[in-house]
């Protein structure tokens, strides 16, 4: 919110060039339960911010003009997000706030990424979703204050009487801590556990129908593109699709004989793997395409069509380099789209 007043504020002229931004954070909102009654407490704490920031050039003047634009913004959002909430529990199985499912299996894909298969604890149908979206879990973690509440992209065509979502564990490193949530559910949550989880939201989704697809992923990135995959490959076979997939090495790399199995079945799909530091393992097998970091030189190998739409999801390093090197190639930049699991990402970043 802090991030959509300040574009708001640089685009004050034209404040259409904020509605991506604003369709994003509207679906992040709806997922976790935000309601108008949590505006005007967010709002006085922001205009606190504010000044703190400016100091002695935090006029009144300025300060009321700030608290205009947030009750502006804010409008938007309300609207936005009620039309969201109306939606979502109108719609064939949908509903509003959280609802109980059980762990009906739980999938070990690497050395740090595992499966969960969620299904409704009541036996009634799920709300559809789009390839490339997300549910969000509720989880009361021992020792944690309040309650914990993650976004996890489904990693499954549509259809289905269940949600299948990928968590990787994150590991601290350098003094960090591990993550809290990833290693509670890796360790603790297993088949026939009951978790809280809102209905499925976000904006990653196809927006074309019938032009070439590349899918490009690093690490737990793969999760919603895989998604994607499997819909294209059920419901689609005619359509060309790239998918490209960059990780350490194989001990890493999460869905390999899946989308391996799918680029061998289906003659519209291609497959290619980027390891960045394969294992003596790989070396022998000779099971992944290129060594290193994908650049623009090997990316340019791979997309021939210019014409195609780029979907790219990962950490943000990996994502600025890609989209920067797809921005070089020529690719129109209403054809490449990402995912950055964050409401504001590298949107201060894309021109870098």
């Amino acid at each position: 919110m802090a991030y959509a007043v300040y574009e708001a504020g640089a685009n004050i002229e034209h404040l259409d060039a904020i509605k991506p931004m604003v369709s994003r954070i509207t679906q992040k909102h709806r997922a976790l339960g935000v309601k108008p009654e949590h505006y005007p407490i967010l709002g006085e704490t922001l205009l606190e911010a504010v000044k703190d920031v400016l100091g002695e050039v935090a006029t009144d003047e300025i300060i009321q003009a700030w608290g205009r634009t947030y009750n502006y913004i804010a409008d938007i959002f309300i609207s936005a997000e009620k039309e969201l909430y109306d939606a979502v529990e109108k719609e064939p199985g949908g509903w509003r706030g959280t609802r109980a499912f059980i762990v009906d299996k739980k999938v070990h894909e690497s050395a740090v990424i595992t499966s969960f298969y969620l299904k409704p604890e009541d036996g009634k149908p799920i709300a559809s979703y789009e390839a490339g979206q997300y549910i969000t879990i509720w989880l009361d973690v021992p020792g944690e204050r309040y309650t914990d509440v993650r976004h996890y992209s489904l990693s499954e065509a549509p259809g289905k009487d269940f949600y299948r979502i990928r968590v990787k564990r994150e590991e601290g490193f350098d003094g960090a801590p591990s993550g809290i949530v990833s290693t509670y559910i890796h360790d603790k949550i297993e088949e026939g556990d009951v978790i809280k989880v809102s209905a499925p939201a976000g904006d990653f989704t196809i927006y074309t129908k019938d032009s070439p697809l590349v899918l490009i992923s690093g690490g737990v990135g793969i999760t919603p593109m895989i998604s994607m995959l499997n819909t294209v490959a059920e419901t689609q076979p005619r359509r060309r699709v790239t998918f490209i997939h960059a990780t350490v090495n194989g001990k890493m790399h999460a869905m390999k004989e899946h989308v391996r199995d799918l680029a061998d079945r289906y003659e519209n799909v291609r497959s290619f793997v980027c390891y960045s530091s394969p294992t003596d393992e790989d070396r022998a097998s000779g099971n992944y395409d290129k060594q290193g970091h994908l650049n623009l030189e090997w990316l340019q190998s791979v997309i021939e069509d210019k014409r195609t739409d780029c979907y790219v999801c990962g950490p943000i390093p990996f994502m600025k380099t890609v989209l920067r090197a797809l921005r070089d190639m020529g690719i129109p930049e209403d054809r490449t789209h990402y995912e950055s699991f964050s409401p504001v990402g590298i949107l201060d970043d894309e021109e870098a």
